[in-house]
């Protein structure tokens, strides 16, 4: 019975968001509570939302001053170099433009963390998205596939996960995946291509005026003096994208009022705004690099970091108290609009555990499993781990349900080495989960619907993640 209600309680979840019947926040509210009191334990839906709300409330402080420091960091000027730099690569060419997102998000995800990957990724690549009329639901799609395939990172967390739930030492686990964790993110790199070739054959080529530098810095300026025209005789490149879905009236602003568009008009990285601090570049790169350290170095909860970090960027940067309100009056939106999201999913994460669904549900799936299956349970666990961590937590995945599928491994002569590294396969799928808080970041700062990102993203991601499973097994390493 709780078998089947977990499963109903998410497929209605998903049909309904996905349907634009209800909004993210009431979805992840009202089902649970529904779907607890259809289990016959209302009178305990209390108890499990305080419980799930516990849990999350570490990681919602967090995304909330890890967005305050990264739109104070976007504000003064940091990360224009990185637009600049992407911008001359893909010198206002759609499939340059897909391709440079794919590449940005890897390479932002070095630091493990999807919410500051999206932030920096969002916020570097939305004003030229939506200057040549792109999609945005490609952008999200992209940059979260990307962040998935990274997520396996040895201080990403599945990974770490893995090793403590078998006892197993994290390089061993991820050390022998990384040729097919390279082939997933080809593959990634690969799909970015050909969705951009999509996008320049819908929207057509664009023709700049100037010279090539002034090409790039109108796209990083306010659009409203150029003039950008489409060789194919379109409409003008700054207008919204004709069917994307990626303009959507997802809630919340983005990072800041200087860098990111109100409305439907366009704004970009202004380089003459007045918040740009060019004599503490340094000193904010330096402060970036020395928090993203700690992080990886844990020496301190990642919450504290964040907040550290934001109360220090926005003291130096902005040491006059107006200056300091203002600029965290840009970004409230963006925080109350995630933290909110974050507490909602506390509902549902909460009703799921609480319930006992999620351990029913693991139970079957792995009850599921023929008996002739036993001596490919790797395969078997990198299958299951598409289905799993995407309705499932990574704790849930990795604490409840691994332990599981490396015992039935055992009893067959299956390594648990093989069956750690199989389990990290669908974090390119997990990542657009609506129970991961950064997905919310991406398409609130993106300004789209997640159910427009979810009928976009699953088919592309689940397939990265059977590319990654195809290769691990083709290398013998699974």
């Amino acid at each position: 019975m709780l078998t089947f209600l977990g499963f109903a309680m998410i497929a209605t979840f998903l049909v309904l968001i996905m349907l634009k019947k209800m909004s993210p926040i009431a979805a992840l509210v009202l089902i649970p509570a529904l779907f607890c009191v259809f289990a016959g334990k209302g009178a305990h839906l209390g108890d499990y939302v305080i419980d799930g709300v516990g849990k999350l409330a570490p990681t919602a402080a967090m995304l909330m001053f890890a967005i305050v420091y990264f739109g104070v960091m976007i504000d003064v000027g940091l990360f224009d170099p990185i637009v600049r730099g992407i911008l001359r690569f893909c010198k206002a060419d759609p499939m340059r433009v897909v391709v440079g997102t794919a590449v940005l998000a890897a390479i932002v995800s070095l630091d493990g963390d999807g919410s500051t990957t999206f932030m920096i990724t969002v916020s570097a690549m939305y004003p030229l998205y939506k200057r040549l009329g792109l999609s945005l639901v490609v952008m999200t799609g992209v940059a979260a596939t990307a962040n998935g395939v990274m997520n396996t990172l040895p201080w990403g967390g599945p990974t770490a996960r893995a090793a403590t739930a078998l006892k197993l030492d994290a390089a061993d686990i991820f050390v022998p995946m990384i040729p097919a964790l390279a082939v997933g993110l080809l593959c990634v790199f690969v799909l970015a291509y050909v969705l951009g070739l999509r996008e320049r054959r819908r929207v057509g080529s664009l023709v700049m005026p100037g010279e090539a530098e002034a090409e790039e810095e109108s796209l990083v300026t306010v659009g409203s003096g150029g003039s950008a025209g489409r060789t194919d005789g379109g409409a003008q490149a700054d207008m919204k994208a004709p069917g994307s879905g990626g303009s959507g009236s997802a809630p919340g602003t983005g990072p800041a009022s200087d860098a990111v568009p109100e409305g439907d008009g366009f704004q970009g990285l202004d380089p003459d705004r007045p918040t740009l601090r060019p004599r503490l570049y340094w000193f904010n790169a330096a402060l970036t690099v020395a928090l993203l350290t700690a992080m990886i170095m844990e020496l301190l909860p990642i919450p504290v970091l964040f907040l550290l970090g934001a109360a220090l960027a926005l003291t130096v940067n902005f040491p006059h108290m107006p200056d300091q309100k203002a600029r965290i009056a840009a970004h409230a939106d963006n925080v109350l609009n995630v933290a909110g999201m974050v507490f909602a999913a506390a509902v549902f994460t909460g009703v799921l555990s609480g319930t006992g669904m999620v351990k029913h549900m693991a139970d079957w799936l792995v009850g599921a499993v023929p008996e002739g299956m036993g001596p490919h349970m790797a395969l078997v666990t990198g299958l299951l781990s598409l289905p799993l961590t995407y309705f499932m937590s990574n704790d849930g995945f990795y604490f409840g349900v691994l332990p599981v599928l490396a015992e039935a491994g055992a009893a067959h002569g299956v390594s648990s080495l093989e069956i750690a590294r199989a389990s990290l396969v669908g974090q390119a799928l997990h990542m657009s989960s609506p129970l991961v808080p950064a997905v919310y970041v991406l398409v609130g700062m993106a300004r789209v619907e997640f159910g427009d990102h979810t009928r976009f993203t699953v088919k592309w991601a689940a397939l990265t993640s059977l590319v990654v499973l195809a290769a691990g097994m083709l290398f013998g390493i699974i």
